[in-house]
């Protein structure tokens, strides 16, 4: 964050342990941890940042919207990329087949994506040592403070997605 920003967050900001600051700190940190271990999964897998950006979009798509199946309209949206960006990336990703494409039944003119079983054991296997930090740092809350936790995180999440929508209208 730049030196104006971060003057901005610590004026806002009471000092102390559960500060805007602290919080900021926090997450930039998580973020960074997150985004080389992305990296690093994608250079191992012969592919750019971005394909890893698209399939994890695909695979949490069911969760983030029940009912609402990943198109590539709605990738495109996401990754704040351009048609032909998606389109390459999608061509990438199938060709070594980590995804496909199917055609809704109801209307052929819609495509969904669809995550490959085989795309994602090979994910979950290079991810397991992440999901086992994960569960050690899980350990150690009881479920009540999990949930807040959880809470927390999805208010995040939609602060920025509220964000990132505002941005896009401007």
């Amino acid at each position: 964050m730049a030196d104006g920003a971060e003057g901005t967050e610590a004026a806002e900001t009471p000092p102390g342990p559960a500060g805007l600051r602290s919080f900021a700190v926090e997450l930039r940190r998580m973020n960074a941890e997150f985004n080389r271990i992305a990296h690093e999964f994608a250079h191992a897998s012969g592919l750019h940042p971005t394909d890893v950006q698209a399939l994890v979009a695909i695979m949490d798509a069911p969760q983030r919207g029940p009912g609402r199946p990943m198109t590539p309209g709605r990738l495109r949206e996401e990754l704040n990329v351009t048609s032909g960006a998606v389109t390459a990336c999608l061509d990438r990703l199938e060709r070594l087949g980590h995804i496909s494409r199917v055609r809704d039944p109801a209307d052929r003119r819609v495509v969904h994506l669809r995550y490959e079983p085989s795309a994602m054991t090979m994910a979950r296997d290079y991810f397991r040592p992440l999901s086992e930090s994960t569960e050690a740092a899980r350990s150690g809350f009881a479920e009540e403070e999990l949930r807040l936790i959880l809470r927390f995180l999805r208010a995040m999440n939609d602060e920025l997605s509220a964000l990132r929508a505002r941005g896009s209208e401007g």
